[in-house]
């Protein structure tokens, strides 16, 4: 019997989803179905309730409904719960399990596939909106020397970094906190940039062996473009980080961890 998955969203026609997932289905060997749904926000509940009702196995979730998938989940993972936010649902007879993939995505692409490791690393995250939350208790997992959390308002940033102290150093501030100060890593997550518009405006140099990460993809964003002028020799869209969420919720659908690097190359090549 064909299982049965989909991304919802609004809108939905962008998705990449669809074109992961059935690559993974291939390279495994699995036999599923995997749409796009579109829903309006007042019908998402309903929409997903429907979904697994007919036999739905899971969903990836995308904007503008993360957050009312954390509502709607019966029980959440810790790294959902850390990002107060939710990317995957999978349906069970146990109820519904919200999970956050983002973060993993992103310390895979970084440690595995780029080959930076994060242990001991001084990591700036620029921006502490949904994209950061969703990231920071993987980043803090893989023990870096430290991170420091810096966006346009600074009593966000604060607040994110107290939730998370807990779990490693980490602390928040104003765009100015970084200081003009080196670091090994520098990840943008903030829309900033996007369409030909500005780098955020963030002193910082990064390291000679370091590496600028924008979890933006598609584009050479304004973002990679100062990084290089800070000194980053590595410079990365979040194309292998899309990839990577999605190759994690699969495995936590399917218990399976499927390889990305071809999909990836197929998605360079497109």
């Amino acid at each position: 019997m064909t299982d049965l998955y989909a991304v919802i969203g609004n809108p939905i026609a962008q998705s990449k989803s669809p074109l992961l997932h059935t690559a993974f289905a291939r390279q495994l060997g699995h036999d599923l179905r995997y749409e796009a749904i579109l829903a309006e926000p007042a019908a998402f509940r309903e929409t997903v309730l429907a979904f697994a009702a007919a036999g739905g196995r899971g969903m990836n979730v995308t904007a503008p409904f993360k957050l009312a998938a954390a509502e709607l989940a019966d029980t959440l993972t810790e790294r959902a719960r850390a990002a107060g936010a939710v990317n995957t649902l999978k349906f069970g007879p146990e109820g519904i399990l919200g999970d956050n993939t983002d973060g993993v995505g992103l310390v895979g692409d970084i440690q595995d596939r780029l080959g930076v490791s994060l242990a001991g690393r001084r990591v700036l995250v620029i921006g502490a909106g949904g994209a950061a939350r969703g990231i920071l208790l993987p980043l803090l997992q893989a023990r870096p020397a430290g991170i420091l959390v810096v966006n346009r308002t600074a009593a966000r940033a604060r607040a994110l970094a107290g939730a998370l102290e807990s779990a490693g150093r980490i602390q928040g501030g104003p765009l100015e906190a970084a200081g003009g100060r080196e670091y090994d890593v520098v990840i943008h997550a903030t829309s900033a940039g996007l369409n030909e518009g500005e780098a955020p405006a963030v002193d910082y140099r990064v390291a000679a062996d370091g590496l600028a990460y924008d979890l933006a993809y598609g584009e050479d964003t304004p973002f990679m473009r100062q990084a290089r002028g800070r000194g980053a020799a590595l410079v990365v869209d979040g194309l292998g980080m899309l990839v990577g969420q999605a190759a994690e919720s699969y495995r936590v659908w399917r218990g399976v961890l499927p390889d990305v690097r071809p999909v990836l190359e197929r998605l360079k090549l497109a």
